[in-house]
C-alpha cells in the first residue's frame, strides 16, 4: 500500500487472535458506521479480543471515539474476558483518546508496537462500507456523542451544542 492513502481505510483480519484492525488515514464521522457494525457482527460471534493498530491513523474526530468508546462499553458487558486495545497513536491522537476519557475505557499501549505482524498482514482486507443515509448518519453521529457523555460526564459540555443540534434534527425528520 503507498505512504499516502487517497481513502482512508480500515484494514481488518477477522480472523486472527485477537483480531486486528490497522487504521489507514483519517478516522471519522464518514468511516466509522462500518467500524461500528463490524464491532457488533464479531463480539455476537463471541470474538471478544480486539487491537486497534493508529500506525497510520491521520487523525480523527469525536464521532469516531465515541464509536470507539461504544464498543469498549459493550465488550465491557460480555461473560468471558474482553479487551480493546489501542496502539502506535501519535502525540496528538493519545491526547485526543485522554481529553475525551476513552484511556479508561481502552487499554493504551505508549510504547511503539512491533510493526504490523507479517503473518497478520495477507489476512488483512479492507473493511466494506454501505453507504449511510443523512438521517442514518445522523443517528450514528448523536449515538456517539452520547457515548462520550456516559463514558465521561466531563464531556457533555463539549457536546451539549452537537447533541442538541442532532435531536433537533432527528425530530424534524
Amino acid at each position: 500500500m503507498p505512504d499516502s492513502v487517497s481513502q482512508p481505510v480500515f484494514l481488518v483480519d477477522p480472523s486472527s487472535d485477537p483480531v486486528r484492525v490497522r487504521i489507514e488515514g483519517r478516522a471519522s464521522f464518514q468511516n466509522s458506521g462500518c467500524l461500528r457494525d463490524f464491532f457488533t457482527a464479531l463480539t455476537a460471534q463471541g470474538r471478544t479480543q480486539f487491537v486497534l493498530d493508529f500506525r497510520n491513523c491521520g487523525g480523527m474526530d469525536s464521532t469516531f471515539l465515541g464509536v470507539l468508546a461504544g464498543a469498549a462499553i459493550e465488550l465491557r458487558k460480555v461473560k468471558q474476558p474482553a479487551s480493546l486495545k489501542v496502539t502506535n497513536l501519535t502525540t496528538r491522537n493519545l491526547e485526543l483518546m485522554r481529553n475525551l476519557g476513552l484511556h479508561r475505557l481502552v487499554t493504551i499501549e505508549t510504547a511503539p508496537a512491533a510493526p504490523a505482524a507479517a503473518s497478520a498482514a495477507p489476512a488483512a482486507a479492507p473493511l466494506n462500507c454501505a453507504p449511510q443515509t443523512e438521517l442514518e448518519s445522523a443517528r450514528m453521529v448523536l449515538e456517539a456523542h452520547e457515548t462520550l457523555v456516559a463514558a465521561d460526564e466531563a464531556n457533555r459540555a463539549k457536546f451539549e451544542d452537537v447533541i442538541t443540534f442532532l435531536r433537533n434534527r432527528l425530530e424534524q425528520a
